[in-house]
């Protein structure tokens, strides 16, 4: 490995090698708080230039799912001090995932007093698992005021401060995988009016103040976000090509104006060659690509340049030591997907390792 593993230095990061691990849910916060199974966890990972966590609820109506963490509490923070401390033991650096789930959620895994909130009052088809009530649809969110956008963007910037005060090096900002900031750049689901719906612009505005807020809360070296073009995940319809690209080259414009840490890119088939071209020439910072890498795919697509780092999602959930297997040439675990979810240790931390 020429590069994977080898040192990576930016105006924002320094990081000591070019393998990032993915944010990955894996639904092992009881209660939603971080706790010391999870700092176990991460710190089997930290052989990772830069760690970025399963998305993390920045206000309780975003812990759409069950047993995911936050960051809004005085709890979660001092929670989250226990995988902080434990990841920079190896010069590890780590991001936390703000991810913040809007409709793709259920009341009955949010805190008493919190609801499913969205951009429109469009639910997403489907189920959501819940640990009372097993599956349940999706709910018809409650759809935000022009007022109650503007009160989640603070609750994001909360949440970046809150991190920073947990230890963490920056955070992520999830703007993929139909989650809600897609949830406003999706003109399928984002049928506004107000400032916040309607043209490219509009539909982009939440992703953007979000961004500019947190950056200029926290620093914007210490920002990052993901973003996912074309994507249909949490049922999100396709929206013509070309307005998705000019989405997608209008966000990487205004996220190297802010001067974001980095972009990171979940891949799929459905990218067009020519979306990631204009990503790359828009935005001047890091930019991460994610998704099916091999060790040897990773450093071809290094060698190319249009990537600077490769993150791993499965290689990190099943082989906590990646950096290891991948200097020695050895094999990969198997994922046990019959585990990714559920509570406790079998297929979270106990997953071999070449040496102990």
């Amino acid at each position: 490995m020429k590069k994977l593993l080898k040192p990576y230095t930016s105006q924002a990061l320094n990081l000591k090698n070019h393998l990032v691990m993915a944010p990955m849910t894996r639904s092992r916060a009881i209660d939603n708080l971080p706790n010391a199974l999870m700092a176990e966890y991460y710190s089997q990972r930290r052989g990772a230039g830069l760690i970025i966590t399963e998305g993390t609820a920045p206000a309780p109506e975003g812990l759409g799912y069950a047993r995911i963490p936050g960051i809004f509490s005085n709890e979660q923070i001092e929670g989250w001090k226990l995988t902080t401390g434990a990841v920079h033991q190896n010069d590890t650096k780590i991001f936390v995932q703000l991810m913040h789930t809007g409709r793709i959620g259920h009341q009955a895994n949010l805190p008493e007093g919190a609801h499913v909130i969205g951009v429109s009052a469009i639910p997403a088809a489907g189920q959501m698992y819940t640990d009372n009530a097993g599956m349940q649809d999706y709910p018809v969110p409650v759809v935000l005021s022009t007022q109650g956008v503007k009160e989640v963007i603070g609750q994001y910037v909360t949440a970046a401060k809150n991190a920073i005060a947990a230890g963490f090096d920056g955070v992520e900002l999830h703007a993929a995988n139909g989650y809600l900031i897609e949830q406003f750049l999706n003109p399928n689901v984002n049928d506004r009016t107000d400032v916040y719906g309607g043209s490219i612009e509009n539909r982009s505005r939440f992703a953007i103040e979000v961004a500019e807020q947190v950056a200029e809360a926290i620093g914007k070296e210490k920002t990052g976000v993901r973003i996912s073009p074309n994507s249909t995940l949490g049922d999100l319809q396709a929206y013509e090509a070309d307005t998705t690209e000019e989405t997608y080259i209008y966000l990487s414009r205004e996220f190297n104006r802010i001067g974001l840490a980095y972009i990171h890119i979940s891949l799929s088939p459905q990218v067009p060659a020519q979306t990631l071209n204009a990503i790359r020439t828009e935005f001047e910072g890091t930019l991460i690509y994610c998704n099916t890498f091999t060790a040897e795919g990773a450093e071809a697509e290094l060698d190319k340049g249009d990537a600077d780092l490769i993150a791993f999602g499965r290689g990190f959930l099943a082989n906590p030591d990646l950096e290891q297997r991948i200097i020695h040439g050895s094999e990969l675990n198997a994922p046990d997907f019959t585990t990714l979810y559920t509570p406790g240790a079998k297929g979270y931390t106990d997953y071999p390792v070449l040496f102990n």
